[in-house]
Parts: C-alpha cells; sequence; structure tokens
C-alpha cells in the first residue's frame, strides 16, 4: 500500500457535523445518483456515510486514508453494508468495481486530483457515476482552507479540465448562492480565519434555505460549492 498524500488537519468535520439544512441540501442532489454499490474517499467521521447510504445501497466501502479516523469509523454504528478500508486507492482488493464513487470534501485536500480522479474512474462499473462535492473558486480560498489543508478550490470549468478517460460530465452545478456572498465578506471583509460555531449556525438556518430557492433561479450558476457528476 502506497502512503496517502492526504489527511484531515483542525477540527473542519466536528465544526460542519452539525449543519443539517446543508447535509439535507446537498445529500438531496446526490442520493438519487447512487448505485448499489458505492465507494465513498475519505469516509472521516462517517457522516455523510450516515446521511446517503440507503436501502438500495448492498455494499459501501468507507475508504479513509488516515488511521485516526478510520479507528473512529470502526466504531461508528454504521448501516448494516458498510465497510472500512484503511488507506488510499491502492488499499483496495484487485479489480473491485463500483457503480458510485464519492469525494464529499475531499478532492481539495488531495495534492494531485487529476491522478486521483483517474484512479476513481478505473473503479466504475459501466454507467457507474463519479460525483465530487468540493469548496468552489480559489478567490475564496482562505487562512481557514490552509488551515485544514486544502490545496486549492475549484470552478466548475476546473473540475471539466480534470475529466478523467473513459468518463463524460453528466451535471456540473454551484450550490449556495447566499452563502457565496457570506464566504466573500468573511473573506474580504470580516478577515476570520476560522468560523465560529454562531456563524456556521447562522448560515445553515437562515442562508442555506434560501440558497435552495434562489439557487433554482439562478440555474446554479452561482454558489460557493461545485457539485461535478461524470458517468461512465
Amino acid at each position: 500500500m502506497t502512503k496517502p498524500d492526504f489527511h484531515y488537519e483542525g477540527d473542519e468535520l466536528s465544526l460542519f457535523a452539525g449543519a443539517v439544512h446543508w447535509r439535507a441540501y446537498w445529500t438531496g442532489l446526490v442520493s438519487p445518483l447512487l448505485g448499489e454499490r458505492v465507494l465513498e474517499v475519505g469516509a472521516g467521521l462517517g457522516s455523510a456515510t450516515k446521511a446517503l447510504c440507503g436501502e438500495r445501497q448492498t455494499d459501501w466501502v468507507c475508504l479513509e486514508p488516515d488511521p485516526t479516523m478510520a479507528a473512529h469509523l470502526e466504531r461508528e454504528t454504521l448501516p448494516s453494508c458498510c465497510r472500512v478500508a484503511v488507506g488510499d486507492m491502492s488499499a483496495l482488493e484487485g479489480d473491485e468495481r463500483f457503480d458510485t464513487v464519492l469525494y464529499i470534501d475531499v478532492l481539495e485536500h488531495i495534492a494531485d486530483d487529476r491522478a486521483e480522479l483517474e484512479r476513481a474512474a478505473a473503479r466504475l462499473r459501466p454507467g457507474g457515476r463519479l460525483i465530487v462535492l468540493a469548496p468552489a473558486h480559489q478567490w475564496l480560498y482562505s487562512p481557514f482552507d490552509k488551515a485544514v489543508g486544502h490545496h486549492r478550490r475549484y470552478t466548475l470549468a476546473a473540475l471539466q479540465r480534470l475529466t478523467p478517460p473513459g468518463v463524460t460530465v453528466e451535471s456540473a452545478r454551484y450550490l449556495d448562492s447566499v452563502g457565496l456572498l457570506a464566504s466573500a465578506a468573511n473573506r474580504f471583509l470580516l478577515k476570520a480565519s476560522m468560523p465560529t460555531p454562531a456563524q456556521i449556525r447562522l448560515w445553515d438556518d437562515r442562508m442555506v434555505p434560501v440558497s435552495r430557492h434562489i439557487d433554482r433561479l439562478l440555474g446554479h450558476a452561482l454558489g460557493k460549492t461545485a457539485l461535478m457528476v461524470w458517468k461512465a
């Protein structure tokens, strides 16, 4: 097994764990796209696993490169179809293939994102989907991004340029247009290095519900998060 080139720093995962409206928003878009066999890369605390894994899934691999996080996952009460694998893509056995490969707020932590997506696409079954949810817009890159180990933020165009061989873009959209304005204010006016729990609650309770309506009106052309889906 090769040494993973990414891990989690700080308390990013726990800070956003209580963002229930945000989780409901993006999971509502991602859940219908999932197949029976899912590979979740960088499963972290397991919050995305619990939110997404449903009755349709028969096998869900929680691939986690951070041994501490993987040990935490092993202690979590996950759906019965879930299994934890420690390491990166090289930890997977043989030519195991999946209906869906997920990167939920993970790709930005990986130094060589192009090579990572190529490895992921190679693990898809015919007709399978590769799904990436990631922070958007490099001009929003902040001390917070650096503190939690983000190498970059993405535009949809940048993600499209990373399209691996064997897959095509099925959908590309931005989420959270109101949050985009709040993030810009925080980046350039408040200049805070880390959002406070109170700021997270304000964003999640007040801004995200408004974004869900405005995003549709804008055709998902603006937002602080990028959601890209490729299909094999």
